[in-house]
């Protein structure tokens, strides 16, 4: 495209314009500058509680069925070995029935704990912890200290807009 148009082709472009209407336009539509695109605005952040909500009904439920919030909440020390066994006790039923009703679990690895196993070269880092003294290159072997676990199924309704998420549990009120 040519930057410095002669007279006479300026002359030309002039009459050109001025006996066609539709070229004057067509000519005139293409100086313009296109109207500028304004993006939407982006939605409006969630708040934190409804960004958690899952966890926070997981922590509910937990509350629910084996008042886990209230043994994590409680001083332990002062208590007898006794009296903190049978309240784990209590604890631990009501948050195993939670996480057998919404989350099935697997062992990351299906051997026993204490057996001996090989990690091999390209482990999961996320999967398969190494601890203890770490040093070469893998294949590694040592003893199994924990299978770990990873969660094959969730199964964790979606929470309702209307219900208020930080409420793990209501105040009780006995009436008399």
């Amino acid at each position: 495209m040519e930057t410095n148009v002669s007279l006479m082709g300026r002359l030309a472009l002039a009459w050109q314009v001025l006996k066609d209407g539709a070229y004057a336009a067509r000519l005139l539509a293409g100086l313009k500058k296109p109207e500028p695109v304004v993006a939407p605005p982006p939605p409006p952040a969630l708040p934190p509680e409804r960004v958690h909500a899952s966890g926070l009904f997981v922590l509910g439920v937990l509350q629910r069925e084996g008042r886990l919030v209230d043994f994590l909440q409680q001083e332990v020390a002062g208590f007898s070995d006794a009296d903190v066994g049978a309240a784990a006790r209590v604890v631990h039923a009501g948050c195993r029935k939670v996480l057998q009703q919404y989350v099935t679990v697997a062992p990351v690895l299906k051997e026993a704990e204490g057996d001996p196993v090989t990690v091999p070269a390209g482990f999961d880092a996320q999967r398969i912890r190494l601890t203890g003294s770490v040093a070469g290159q893998p294949p590694f072997r040592g003893a199994l200290r924990h299978h770990g676990w990873v969660a094959t199924e969730i199964k964790l309704p979606t929470v309702q807009e209307s219900l208020d998420p930080r409420v793990l549990a209501p105040a009780e009120v006995e009436l008399s």
